[in-house]
């Protein structure tokens, strides 16, 4: 596919890298020219200097035969126009990153009217994984499959949890209960593992469940999965409003901390049920005084990525009870940080990314299947894929035991009818099937590519 993208930033430049790396044909536009220099040498694609929003700036890049343009500028107005523009000049699919509140109300209503593929809102999407974390705090991670109907959620065994040296086919017979674990990491290292593999405490362990199926296991391993009653948030950003709002509507009681007197009245003014706090979040006395020690949840959300960090190293090093969840920026430290003892962390550029790349993936239909969902976990080495079953696919009708599947690929679920199958050995995927595939290879764009050979 050939894509365009407006904005070498944070969010363009890991764009265009990802979808550079899946043999897509990327250009990119960006008033910096340094900045274009580098993303074009650094990831071998064409880049240009100039405005997105320029008419012949997006000849230049070739709108008349692009398949999509995405708009990723910091401004929301110019990223509006450019697609805008794009819609006009070449008729591609246009994806447009809106992160104003005010714009967020007509969200849908801009998307119809400007004919745009996806709107994407990176605080807004941050958020809600934030909460869908604080409704089951023992998770890592939650991802959803089949509108809700299945769930891959990432947790760390515990010490002295009863999984400690228990291999995995032992799981369904001691614990009674239909999971399937499908990837471990370990020593920062993601391994798909088969019935042999013996798990250990401090693992991190990713497994696929029905809702109900993934709460019975917890409670046999005694991990919580109610969700939390308070959180304590760091930081006045647009992340903590959105945050905040879904986290009330829940129940959740809500604490916000920031210095900044602007930001604390205008949050005390649209979030009348909140409490508001200004003063310095990184303050220990002030946060003993704001009830730290009896709170549920802790969220890190400042503009400071070491700030956010060392806080919840802080709080998770005092209090190791608390739900921890970091804010980090795009760090240039990724690899240091996941060595560091934090429960969760939210990239807001990564989860946007993430939710472009899938809309992409999704584009690239085929006659046998397609990919209808795809999650990205533990910093990009592990995908879960969810494929649609179409005719003429070339795994119709044969025992899964059969299949020359590629090596570090597991089919996870097969969901038939709204029913959730456990693949074993003899199970075959039907027509019309949704199937769901974990693996750490990359580039999966159709179910043939889970066959070593096809």
């Amino acid at each position: 596919m050939k894509i365009i993208i407006v904005g070498c930033g944070k969010v363009g430049s890991t764009l265009a890298e990802q979808l550079s790396k899946e043999g897509n044909d990327i250009v990119v536009i960006d008033p910096n020219y340094e900045r274009v220099q580098r993303i074009s040498n650094e990831f071998d694609i064409l880049g240009i200097a100039g405005s997105g929003s320029n008419h012949s700036v997006q000849e230049e890049a070739g709108i008349g035969s692009a398949d999509l343009l995405i708009a990723v500028t910091g401004s929301d107005e110019l990223n509006l126009l450019c697609c805008l523009i794009a819609k006009k000049a070449g008729n591609c699919h246009t994806i447009a990153r809106v992160r104003s509140p005010e714009y967020n109300q007509e969200a849908r209503f801009i998307q119809e009217e400007l004919g745009l593929a996806m709107v994407i809102n990176p605080e807004l999407a941050a958020a809600m994984e934030i909460a869908r974390l604080l409704r089951f705090p023992s998770a890592i991670k939650i991802e959803t499959f089949a509108r809700g109907r299945i769930e891959l959620l990432q947790f760390r065994v515990p010490e002295k949890s009863i999984l400690h040296n228990m291999k995995v086919l032992e799981i369904p017979a001691s614990l009674k209960c239909d999971v399937l674990i499908c990837a471990v990491t370990r020593n920062d290292q993601v391994i798909i593992p088969d019935g042999n593999f013996v798990l250990q405490s401090s693992d991190v362990i990713s497994i696929v469940a029905s809702p109900k199926n993934a709460s019975v296991f917890f409670k046999k391993i005694k991990i919580q999965t109610n969700q939390v009653r308070d959180a304590m948030i760091i930081g006045g950003s647009t992340t903590t409003y959105y945050l905040a709002l879904q986290l009330l509507a829940m129940g959740i009681g809500v604490k916000i901390i920031d210095k900044n007197r602007q930001r604390c009245e205008n949050l005390s003014e649209n979030l009348p049920e909140a409490t508001i706090i200004c003063g310095d979040g990184t303050d220990q006395t002030l946060l003993g005084e704001e009830g730290l020690a009896i709170t549920d949840s802790f969220v890190a959300l400042t503009d400071l990525d070491e700030e956010n960090i060392l806080l919840s190293l802080f709080v998770s090093d005092k209090f190791p009870q608390i739900k921890t969840v970091t804010k980090v920026n795009g760090s240039t430290f990724n690899n240091i940080i996941r060595k560091l003892n934090l429960d969760t962390v939210i990239d807001p550029k990564l989860i946007t990314a993430e939710y472009i790349v899938r809309y992409v993936r999704a584009m690239k239909n085929s006659i046998g299947s397609n990919v209808e969902t795809l999650y990205r976990l533990v910093n990009n080495q592990l995908e879960a894929l969810e494929f649609n079953i179409r005719e003429k696919a070339p795994v119709l009708n044969i025992p899964l035991e059969q299949l020359k599947l590629k090596k570090n690929l597991l089919i996870a679920c097969i969901i038939r009818n709204r029913t959730l199958i456990t693949p074993r050995g003899q199970d075959k995927i039907m027509l019309g099937d949704k199937v769901i595939v974990v693996t750490t290879n990359t580039g999966l764009n159709d179910i043939s590519d889970i066959l070593a050979e096809h």
